[in-house]
């Protein structure tokens, strides 16, 4: 059932991609806004309860209702809940029309229209922005989005519906990393808001996303891995995982580099491995060679033969359980 329904939830996410505006991530903002407004009192107690309200509270809703679903409805319903959650929660068409866009410039040539892209993409960046640093900041964004909205996603899933706990880990994870952004806040005097944002929560809410991510992380690195160059991908992940400030997000990048041969962080990583900094990082490149337009389709190729290798092996894990 749990496989039908991420299945299903890929399938349809490509022919009808969620609006962002209406979606889940926009629900949750304000939920997580009044609780932080309600229970940010700049120490850990209230922060870990703030935490686990804003995560665990809607994880619970959701085994709450697959269970009664199943109880009432046979796993029909319950399935549907499942897919419900997964297209809210998963999907490549949340970030593929950014690289889609800025890899049409470069391969067309029009470096500043691909500076202008991954600036709306990523927010503000060096505008005189070498052409191997563009490159390079597309391949680093497109891992970790594709590791956060689509390989993380599916791990916990898999994982937590495998307990009975229906769509639940979905949820956990797309929660945790929405979390993970939204209270890590930046105290600025144009922003009067967001400096109520207490150290104490944004300390809590990025441990608290450590902990979550860390099997996610090595799952997906290991997966590039596996569909990738596999000696390379590994050799970069035991070298190069501490050259990144996050760690999680360091093991999955350094398993990118290593699997598509191209070198990876340096000055041309930013924000997508500083989530939990409030500092743009200067981390140590890894090996390989130098970012190239043709190393995007690599990763193209990398994340879609990790997704059919995942798909192979629940379908063979679900028919070995009603074969069993």
């Amino acid at each position: 059932m749990s496989f039908i329904a991420l299945l299903l939830a890929l399938l349809l996410e490509q022919a009808r991609p969620p609006s962002a505006s209406a979606g889940i991530d926009k629900l949750f903002g304000q939920w997580a806004d009044w609780l932080r407004h309600t229970l940010d009192a700049g120490d850990q107690r209230h922060a870990w309860t703030a935490w686990g309200l804003a995560v665990g509270l809607p994880c619970a809703v959701a085994v709450l209702v697959h269970w009664l679903l199943w109880w009432f409805g046979g796993w029909l319903l319950a399935m549907l809940w499942s897919l419900a959650v997964l297209y809210a929660t998963l999907g490549f068409r949340r970030f593929s029309h950014h690289f889609t866009g800025i890899r049409d410039a470069l391969s067309t040539g029009d470096d500043d229209l691909a500076r202008e892209l991954l600036r709306q993409w990523q927010g503000e960046l060096d505008p005189h922005m070498p052409r191997t640093e563009i490159v390079r900041h597309v391949i680093e964004h497109s891992a970790l989005s594709a590791h956060r909205h689509v390989f993380g996603v599916i791990a916990w899933f898999s994982v937590l519906a495998a307990l009975g706990l229906g769509p639940a880990g979905a949820l956990l994870f797309r929660l945790s990393a929405l979390l993970s952004k939204a209270w890590r806040v930046v105290p600025s005097a144009l922003d009067v808001d967001a400096a109520q944002c207490s150290s104490a929560l944004q300390l809590v809410t990025t441990t608290a996303w450590q902990r979550v991510d860390w099997a996610p992380a090595r799952m997906t690195a290991l997966s590039f891995a596996v569909v990738g160059n596999f000696e390379d991908a590994v050799d970069a992940w035991r070298q190069d995982a501490n050259h990144f400030p996050n760690a999680n997000d360091g093991v999955v990048l350094a398993a990118t580099a290593g699997a598509i041969n191209v070198r990876l962080g340096g000055v041309g990583l930013r924000q997508a491995v500083s989530d939990s900094l409030d500092t743009d990082p200067v981390v140590e490149p890894t090996s390989g060679r130098e970012p190239e337009v043709a190393h995007l389709r690599s990763m193209v190729g990398l994340v879609w033969r990790a997704v059919v290798m995942w798909m192979v092996l629940l379908a063979l894990l679900s028919l070995a359980r009603l074969l069993g």
